[in-house]
Formats: C-alpha cells, structure tokens, sequence
C-alpha cells in the first residue's frame, strides 16, 4: 500500500500541510498524468516530483540544466535520509558506471543528469536495466526557443521518452508565457497531460522601481535601510567586482559573482552568502537559478534586466521565507538606450539576415537557395570579421535563418 503524501511531507520536509496546488500536482504524477506546473520562484516545485517519486517505487530521472543546481538538490535530499546522486562532467567514466550500478541495485531514488546525458551510449545502455518511476524535468522553460534562456540539448527529452514510452513526466518552470507553455508541451510530447498554473502574485515582496542618476550610492543606503541577506545584479563582470569592492569600503561583507570565475571560485562565494559569512553577493545573471536561501531580504537591479520573465525569476529570490522583502530596480536614461540596442541586435531585420544569408553561401561555395539544412561548422568570429558584420548581429541572424 502506498505511503499517504501528506505522511511523507511530514516525515521528510517537516511541513504539516501543502501550499497552493502542490497536492494537486502531485496527484496527477501519481495518476501517471504528463504534467506541467507553473509555480513562482519560491513556491516549492522540487516537492511537486520528489515526494510522488518518494510514494512509487523505483528512480526519478531529474533532467537539471546546471552542475550547481543538481548538487545543491542532492545535497538537501541527503540531509533527509534520501538516497540521491547526480552524474556531471566532473566524474570519470569510471565513477559514472560505479554511479549507475548504484542506481540499478542500490536503491537511488533520484538520479539527477544535464540534458546533454541523455544522447550517451553509456547512459542509454544503463537505462534499460533501470526501475524508472517518473522524469522530472527542471526549468522547464528552457526546452522552448521562445522562453527566456533557450538551451538546444533540452529537445533530447523526447530522446529519452521514446526509451522510456509508458513513464509519465512532470516539467516544472517559475515562468513561462503562454507560447512557451505550449512549446514545452509539444517538445516534451505531452499525451493527455495537465497544466497546473499557480498565482505568480507574492504578496510579501514589494516591487519598487526607481530613476536614479547614482546607483552606486542608492545601492548602499538600501542595503543599509534594509539589512539582512541580499543579491545585487549587474550588467558585467567588472561592475561586479567594482560595486562588491565599494559595498566592502562601506562595511559590508560582499562577494563578486560572475561567469567568468572557476567552478570553485563561484561554489565558494554561493557557499559563504547561503551560511550568512557574506551578506550581499554582487552578481551578472549567471548566479541565482536553483538557489534556495528563505531569508533574502532584498534584491536590487543596476540595470534593468532584457526580459520580463529574466526579472520575475530573479527578483523573486527575495522573501521565500514569506516574511517581506523588497526587490528594487534603479535604472537611468541610459539603460533604456542599452537595451534598444541589445533588442535591435537580437532581432535583425530583414535585410541583414539577407546579408547573413548571402555571405553564407558565399563562405561555403554554394549556390543562393541550396539547401542548408545540413551542419556546417564556422566560426563566427572569422566569419564576421570577414564579411564586415557585428559578430552579435551575425549570431542572431544565423540563429533567426535556423529557425525558419
């Protein structure tokens, strides 16, 4: 007889009843329903596939876009008694077959893998010997070229749904317009599946947004005024390591985050800001998705973010604790322009994707109207700097000729 839900959120996650439509979604799992959720950033997703999966016997194959994201979720599984493992590019093939057998005949209940495991013959081989219960897919947006951070090795889902043909699969996403949602679904094959769609209204978070010549300067008071935990967002690497430098000058404990950091160096800074020894992490947007801190009293925006689905997430990393919390952008003239330009760039017109589109025959010999459905390799760069063009315009115009 299976264990009731509401038993193991007690037993496991300490809570003594579900918020807003969690319940719900876990029951279509359990009724083995394709389900998509739709819940704000904070509004507990990774309990809507990991207490069904807990309830059924067998694996939860968690498809996770990011190395951090999966070892933070498997490290608080552990916490609880959960046997959980995740395979990235870190391990040795060797520890990646020891990994699996453990999944086959040690009783692992969630095996979490990048997209990109999928297509590996290693992996496909394993899989046929696995009990699979569900597949949860994480961040679900990001299968879909109209979402907000488009991720190609996504589409190999349905690689594994066609291994995996009877075994229901949950996507689960804190933001996505309704042509995304429909994008997911038809990528990820939904048969008779359910869409589950909570309010995205957080009443504890206060949205503020500001003209203000001296960031820099309004930045600190705010930190000040407000106290406690907070992330601030830039738009570049080097005004992360300038504003973390001035937020330290002013007796802050502050800490750069950015892209451009190792593995190791960004693990330490996300460490010390999650155990309270940093206050404020100063960050591009490379830092945030999966992190789960409750008691982030504010975030402030330098610059405004290129989307609105980009700000949603980020400004919601604030008050998951319920308390209130306050997400603040300040923006000046000049951002506006900034992302005029960054818009004109992303989609070109017409008459560039021509241009693109000339050259690229040109480049590869061929005659205008052949077929360029097959690969080719080229690096953008040489290419652009050959034939005159914004080496940004020609990725966007390739990128807008593959789509059609």
């Amino acid at each position: 007889m299976r264990e009731p839900v509401e038993n193991i959120l007690r037993k496991y996650w300490g809570h003594q009843s579900f918020r807003p439509l969690q319940e719900e979604i876990i029951q279509s799992v359990l009724n083995k329903k394709d389900t998509l959720a739709l819940l704000p950033t904070g509004g507990g997703k990774s309990i809507c596939f990991q207490i069904p999966a807990m309830a059924v016997e067998g694996t939860c194959i968690v498809i996770s876009p990011l190395i951090a994201l999966m070892q933070d979720q498997v490290q608080n599984l552990r916490k609880k008694g959960i046997k959980a493992a995740a395979i990235s590019s870190a391990l040795s093939k060797r520890e990646i077959d020891h990994l699996l057998d453990n999944v086959i005949y040690g009783g692992v209940k969630f095996l979490y893998i990048s997209p990109e495991r999928i297509e590996t013959e290693l992996f496909q081989a394993r899989l046929q010997k696995m009990k699979v219960n569900f597949i949860a897919v994480d961040e679900a947006h990001c299968i879909s070229e109209w979402g907000f951070n488009f991720r190609p090795a996504y589409r190999k889902i349905s690689e594994l749904r066609e291994l995996l043909p009877n075994t229901p699969l949950i996507a689960l996403t804190a933001t996505a317009t309704s042509m995304v949602v429909e994008d997911i679904k038809e990528q990820l094959g939904f048969k008779d599946g359910f869409t589950f769609q909570g309010s995205f209204q957080r009443k504890n978070l206060i949205y503020v947004v500001q003209k203000e010549e001296n960031k820099l300067s309004r930045s600190i008071s705010i930190a000040r005024k407000l106290g406690g935990s907070g992330i601030v967002y830039v738009r570049s690497r080097r005004e992360s390591i300038r504003q973390a430098n001035l937020l330290r000058a002013n007796n802050f404990s502050a800490l750069p985050y950015h892209a451009g950091m190792t593995f190791k160096e960004r693990r330490e800074v996300q460490d010390a800001w999650v155990k309270n020894r940093a206050q404020i992490v100063v960050a591009t947007n490379a830092f945030g998705m999966g992190i789960d801190k409750p008691d982030v009293r504010f975030v402030i925006h330098l610059s405004i973010p290129q989307s609105m689905e980009a700000y949603f997430q980020e400004a919601g990393r604030a008050g998951r604790d319920g308390k209130l919390a306050y997400a603040v952008c300040l923006k000046d003239d000049s951002d506006i322009e900034f992302l005029r330009e960054r818009i004109s760039e992303q989609i070109p017109n017409p008459e560039k994707a021509k241009n693109v589109y000339r050259a690229l025959t040109n480049h590869f010999q061929l005659a205008v109207g052949s077929d360029l459905s097959v690969g080719r390799p080229i690096d953008i760069i040489a290419f652009s700097k050959k034939y005159d063009f914004k080496p940004v315009e020609t990725y966007n115009a390739i990128k807008l000729l593959e789509s059609h």
